[in-house]
Formats: C-alpha cells, sequence, structure tokens
C-alpha cells in the first residue's frame, strides 16, 4: 500500500464508529472471527483496546492484520484502523485508487 493510499484511508476512516473492542481477554477466536466478518462487509474497521487489554492497540492491530491478511491504515493512542479490500469487486466499499 503507499503512502498515499494511506493517507485517504486515514481520511476516510475519520468517520467510521468503532466497531470492534479488546478487553482484557485479549485476542481470542471469538474476537478475530468478529473482526473477518466485519471485514469482509466493510472492508475498513476501527477498533480500541480497553485500558485493562495487556496488549497494546500497535501490538493488537498487528496481530490481527497478521491472522487477517489486513492492512494496518493507523494506529493512534488505543484505537487502531485495518484494511482489507474485498476480493470480489462488486462487493467493494472502500475506493482508494479514485
Amino acid at each position: 500500500m503507499t503512502g498515499k493510499e494511506r493517507a485517504k484511508l486515514r481520511a476516510l476512516a475519520n468517520s467510521y464508529e468503532t466497531i470492534l473492542y479488546v478487553g482484557k481477554n485479549g485476542i481470542g477466536d471469538d474476537l478475530v472471527k468478529q473482526a473477518d466478518d466485519a471485514l469482509e462487509a466493510r472492508e475498513m474497521i476501527k477498533g480500541k483496546v480497553h485500558e485493562t487489554c495487556e496488549l497494546t492497540a500497535r501490538e493488537v492491530c498487528t496481530e490481527l492484520c497478521g491472522r487477517l491478511n489486513a492492512e494496518p491504515v493507523q494506529v493512534i493512542g488505543t484505537k487502531f484502523v485495518m484494511y482489507r479490500q474485498n476480493k470480489d469487486p462488486k462487493k467493494r466499499v472502500v475506493f482508494i485508487n479514485e
């Protein structure tokens, strides 16, 4: 992903609601499944790491991106944004090459 594409995704992410919350249990199979389903439907999701979690937002984002074949877009404080382009062009929601 180029810097220009990442910048566009960061700008788009400002209007996105946080839909993925990581609590004290950290990254479990349920969280990975939830993130996978959300990426399939939305292509880009915003997550937040609760203060009781032992992991940082960067660690969570890196781990989830690795497991889900997604791209990290941004990590600020306790929030992070991930992107994974939908394989089916008809189902794409986020267009970064326009």
